[in-house]
């Protein structure tokens, strides 16, 4: 086994025995296996397009595949088999199309002809042999990029599933991962051409975001500022994680009227502020937090737990029996909601006893995407340039349990009175809860949504830089990241591909890049890794 996709990865330089996520080498190598495969169709795919040929049911095959390789989210192999199989016969089958309309279906022995073994067994020493430790790649660095390449594309692919899943599609998405998958296989292309391809991921990962934006205010309405509690109310419960909000739409649909509170937890927090979620009266509120004490939390509540997306460890035994999982999740022997009928996780809930008392723990408030960030946007230049607001930091990105992420909490708590905190993702929730108060009547701490939600983010930093006439690397704006897993990749990308500079990243440099491809970011990017947050934030302010 060999996996160092995510910052948690053994040592800081990769997992080798078994995952420190709990995946074990088995997933790790039937996922590796499923990647070569993904090269291979996107190689008959973008010869396809060039003939005229494309097929919708591949593209979003390719998206949906390419996420379940993300960390924590499907480590069930049969689940990784039956994709290694679709991947196969879908492959075959484009070939046919392709070569109809005279397009080239030889690729050589690579995996555009890769057959996959007839057992398990044996398909885990198939991937064992095409797994990122036994890339052929001589050069370092551009081993490097390729595989920063996959792993943003892994986290461009999630944005591009959760969008189509709500009706927004865009070809030139799936174009663009099949050609720079593809690219993966090629041996021709130099270490500038994999600069170039790194940053078309971040390209490509915008529009993806995009895309989701546009679905979920486009389906749901804008987020609107909205109070969220954080204890709980008699009755019984259903616990939502993940990221799906159409999932999260069905179950409060499939739950109006039998007397079940459905609760947010991780990611799920932003939903409470969009308006057609936050009108089932029945979403009440958000229990625990994403990463530093997931297990304890999940083994004490005393309902029903649905997982719609990654951010979760092995499930635990305490637990084990109620949770359920739906879209590209899969755990062995966790049930499977197949076509969002949530029957079973209601029928699990109706069964627990719920929360037999009431606990008020206080609330947080959500909903300051870009929308309602530029509808005060006159008062936050008037706060500017009136000197009521010195700086602004979007302290960002993915949580996890991995030591040194209490950087953030201190970084927050320290940043000065006359400054504003942006923050989105689940890295927030080393900090959420804190009252930090108010500058001119605007909250210092501004919850601006998921991880997707970086588009807002974006767009609000793009938005004051039109209005006060400068490059964004002008505003008084720093961003100080967390990553964790492929997503954050991806959003990184995207921050590089815009020319973002000056950013501070952190809890460690991902394992995957080498001396020399760091070296690249610091110097066209300025990019640095945290320090201490006295240190950092002296060194901002004194900017």
């Amino acid at each position: 086994m060999f996996c160092y996709q995510c910052e948690q990865t053994a040592k800081g330089q990769g997992c080798t025995k078994i995952g420190v996520c709990g995946k074990q080498p088995d997933v790790a190598a039937l996922q590796d296996l499923l990647t070569y495969l993904l090269k291979g169709l996107s190689q008959v795919a973008t010869e396809g397009r060039r003939v005229g040929v494309t097929d919708r049911q591949v593209d979003v095959f390719t998206c949906e595949a390419l996420f379940t390789t993300l960390t924590n989210v499907n480590f069930d192999p049969e689940d990784i088999i039956r994709y290694i199989h679709k991947a196969v016969e879908l492959r075959e089958a484009l070939k046919a199309k392709v070569k109809a309309a005279g397009g080239s279906v030889d690729f050589g022995d690579g995996p555009a002809a890769f057959q996959p073994a007839a057992t398990q067994a044996d398909m885990v020493a198939q991937g064992e042999q095409v797994g990122f430790d036994k890339d052929p790649e001589p050069d370092a660095d551009i081993r490097s990029l390729k595989h920063t390449v996959i792993f943003g594309l892994r986290g461009v692919a999630a944005y591009a599933d959760h969008a189509q899943i709500l009706g927004r599609e865009d070809d030139a998405v799936y174009a663009a991962v099949h050609e720079i998958l593809a690219d993966t296989v090629r041996t021709d292309l130099s270490l500038n051409d994999w600069v170039a391809r790194t940053l078309k991921v971040g390209e490509v990962n915008i529009r993806a975001m995009e895309l989701l934006d546009d679905a979920n205010t486009g389906t749901y309405g804008h987020p609107v500022p909205t109070k969220v509690p954080l204890g709980h109310r008699k009755g019984k419960a259903i616990l939502v994680s993940g990221h799906d909000l159409k999932d999260l739409e069905e179950l409060l649909k499939q739950t109006e009227g039998k007397g079940i509170d459905v609760y947010t937890h991780g990611e799920m927090l932003p939903c409470h502020g969009y308006p057609e979620l936050k009108k089932y009266e029945h979403l009440y509120g958000h229990y625990g937090t994403a990463w530093q004490n997931q297990a304890r939390e999940f083994s004490q509540f005393p309902g029903a737990i649905l997982m719609t997306t990654n951010c979760i460890q092995k499930p635990q035994d305490a637990y084990k029996d109620n949770i359920f999982t739906s879209g590209v999740v899969g755990w062995p022997g966790v049930p499977h909601i197949a076509n969002r009928d949530f029957t079973p996780v209601i029928q699990r809930a109706l069964e627990l006893p719920g929360f037999t008392d009431e606990v008020d723990k206080g609330s947080v408030m959500v909903g300051f995407a870009r929308n309602t960030v530029l509808g005060v946007a006159d008062k936050v230049i008037e706060a500017v340039k009136g000197g009521a607001i010195r700086h602004f930091f979007l302290v960002a990105g993915c949580d996890g349990a991995k030591p040194g992420r209490n950087y953030y909490t201190e970084f927050v708590e320290k940043v000065p009175q006359d400054c504003v905190v942006l923050t989105l993702a689940c890295g927030k929730f080393r900090f959420f809860d804190k009252d930090l108060g108010t500058i001119g009547g605007l909250p210092r701490l501004m919850d601006v949504g998921q991880c997707n939600d970086a588009y807002s983010a974006v767009q609000i930093a793009l938005a004051l830089s039109k209005a006060f006439n400068v490059d964004v690397n002008q505003l008084p704006l720093s961003l100080v990241l967390s990553w964790y897993e492929q997503k954050a990749c991806a959003i990184l990308l995207s921050l590089l591909h815009l020319g973002i500079k000056d950013i501070r990243l952190g809890p460690s440099l991902p394992a995957f890049i080498t001396p020399n491809v760091l070296k690249v970011l610091v110097e066209n990017f300025d990019i640095k890794p945290i320090s201490t947050p006295d240190e950092d934030l002296k060194a901002i302010l004194a900017a």
